[in-house]
């Protein structure tokens, strides 16, 4: 039986002779790996793994899940797939706004391309066609800027558009793409991969159409589930009255600072002290917020639109002032000024490069300052916001010392001889989590198969007690099992693509009903979703193991095993990711970060 509530259609754009072909997706790989993130690594494993990421053999796969765009709640993601040229990992990034709802709605299921243009190009997108448009009109200039031409050119109505600005153009290895303004597939340097391909943007045309689910009495009980449990007032997702509703993604801030996990001034210390209430969520709402904005099919509306009224920033509108920005170019870069921190974060979205990065490559270089630089570059001080306001703008134009910066966090550190203060794993910076104060962060980290990343398995979930499951966040013992399990759900909702705060609320269950009703099956059991999961990160794991990541791969700087925490909550704490690493690798049923072929044929994926 062909499976329902997919569109059937994927275009394959090659960008070197501008031919687009319109094939379905292959019916094993669907039911193997569902859609967005499984599917896009899997055409991305198909394509080989040894690629250059910035080669034009590479593939940048923009891909949607069966129930992007439908009624489903927080359905209004997109995944962003391809070779990292930060990490040389595999890597999907994903977005939320509008442009995937859209994507679904003008017919697809997705787009990867793969080539070089010979000029600045762009895809149009509109009735389950693609065409490439010439977009040297655009070329150089930002994200805003962008999305303005084209909305003056085909009508804000019924439009998206998905962007790289200045930083994808100039290769900055951390480049990303953008839609809505704000909405960025951040991490992994997905823009990088688009500007190497000179592909600027695209440009999707399409009414709402909701794809229609096969079974849809059992789809109306499994959607009102899944919503009561979304709305439920003891869950951080309840609309405004959750604390992600209320105080967005920022309410996190004094929470982790107080609890000794925050990782500030580069991670030398776990707490921002007193000065984190000046950069958090509630600061922000008594102080500069004027919006809650929303994604599509999302009640939560966890963005939280800002405006400057004095001060040098006075003047600046944006949108959205959340945690791991706020956490990367506040506290990570010891600063404490919100309405800097605004500005750097519209001036990210603006070059298009991921807020988490470049403030973690700032962080980075501000140690190295204050060790003493080597090669007579201006030094960079602790909170010094204009100067790091500054510095963003020469990264995304790769001016002077930017030309380092944009390559990332490694080759900062590398190149003033400080390899030790590289707060980074595969070449990805962590995010906003001290893993000597959340030890569950510390092999979830290490065990990311896109480097150091919190959404591969969000762990604080369950040692801040956010969902049933918890447990104690400075106990290492039953980590590893946890962060498996993790990973495995995740990675099975972001190939719905279902937004990852979902999981606040919902579970296996619920995103096992809705999948069945939508695509038809007749049942489609938690065990099934789990075992579909594992499939996922099994395959990701194998590709990176193709692409030279074998045994002792999975690592943490040794600032967070052999450092000890010195503030209150975790002090005398680090992590202790071996003994989490042994369990994690048990469960895994892999020999020291390798998957056996035993495994990839119990699995089905060889």
């Amino acid at each position: 039986m062909a499976l329902g509530g997919y569109a059937h259609r994927m275009g394959h754009v090659d960008m070197t002779s501008g031919k687009v072909d319109y094939k379905p997706i292959p019916e094993e790989w669907a039911r193997k790996y569902i859609g967005a993130r499984g599917l896009g690594v899997r055409y991305m494993l198909e394509n080989g793994a040894e690629v250059d990421p910035l080669s034009p053999d590479n593939l940048l796969c923009f891909m949607n899940g069966p129930l992007t765009g439908t009624a489903a709640n927080m359905s209004g993601r997109m995944a962003v797939v391809t070779k990292s040229p930060l990490t040389g990992t595999v890597t999907d990034s994903h977005h939320g706004g509008w442009s995937a709802a859209r994507l679904r709605w003008a017919g697809f299921d997705g787009l990867i391309f793969k080539g070089k243009a010979d000029k600045p190009t762009y895809a149009y997108v509109e009735d389950g066609n693609v065409e490439l448009r010439d977009a040297s009109e655009v070329w150089g200039k930002g994200i805003h800027e962008t999305i303005k031409h084209f909305q003056d050119k085909y009508g804000e109505k019924d439009l998206t558009v998905i962007a790289i600005g200045p930083a994808g153009e100039n290769l900055v290895k951390y480049a990303c793409w953008v839609n809505e303004d704000d909405r960025a597939s951040g991490r992994g340097g997905t823009g990088c991969v688009g500007g190497s391909k000179n592909l600027k943007a695209i440009v999707v045309k399409a009414k709402k159409n909701f794809p229609k689910p096969v079974h849809k009495d059992a789809w109306k009980t499994a959607h009102d589930r899944a919503l009561a449990t979304i709305m439920d007032e003891k869950n951080i997702t309840s609309p405004r009255k959750g604390g992600l509703s209320v105080y967005g993604t920022n309410v996190l801030m004094n929470i982790t600072s107080n609890m000794g996990a925050l990782p500030a001034f580069n991670g030398k210390v776990t707490s921002f002290g007193e000065k984190a209430e000046l950069i958090s969520g509630e600061f922000v709402n008594d102080n500069i917020l004027v919006g809650n904005p929303t994604c599509h099919a999302c009640p939560v509306a966890c963005k939280k639109e800002v405006k400057i009224t004095e001060g040098e920033y006075a003047g600046l509108h944006m949108e959205s002032l959340e945690y791991e920005p706020a956490w990367s170019l506040g506290a990570n870069c010891g600063n404490d000024n919100v309405n800097s921190v605004a500005k750097m974060i519209d001036l990210a979205n603006d070059y298009g490069m991921d807020a988490i990065e470049i403030g973690d490559v700032l962080s980075t270089y501000m140690e190295a300052s204050e060790r003493g630089l080597s090669n007579g570059d201006a030094a960079l001080e602790w909170g010094n916001y204009q100067s790091m306001v500054a510095l963003i703008a020469k990264v995304a134009h790769r001016e002077g010392i930017g030309d380092l910066l944009a390559n990332g966090i490694n080759a900062v550190a590398n190149h003033y001889g400080y390899p030790e203060i590289a707060m980074s794993v595969k070449g990805q910076g962590i995010p906003a989590y001290d893993p000597r104060g959340l030890k569950g962060m510390g092999i979830a980290y290490a065990t990311s198969n896109r480097g150091a990343c919190h959404l591969r398995a969000y762990t604080p979930a369950v040692e801040l007690s956010l969902i049933p499951l918890t447990a104690d966040p400075l106990e290492w013992k039953g980590k590893g099992e946890v962060t498996k399990l993790l990973q495995d759900l995740h990675a099975f909702s972001d190939s719905l693509d279902l937004c990852k705060f979902s999981a606040f609320a919902e579970g296996a269950e619920e995103y096992a009903t809705q999948y069945a009703a939508m695509v038809g099956l007749d049942s489609f059991t938690v065990d099934e979703v789990l075992e579909t999961g594992e499939r996922i990160y099994n395959l990701e794991r194998y590709y990176n193991n193709l692409a030279g990541f074998g045994e002792g791969s999975d690592y943490l700087p040794k600032r967070f095993t052999h450092e000890p925490s010195t503030m209150p909550g975790s002090e005398g704490h680090v992590c202790e990711l071996d003994l989490m690493l042994e369990e994690y690798y048990a469960a895994r049923e892999w020999e020291n970060g390798v998957v056996p072929e035993s495994k990839l044929k119990a699995m089905g994926i060889l």
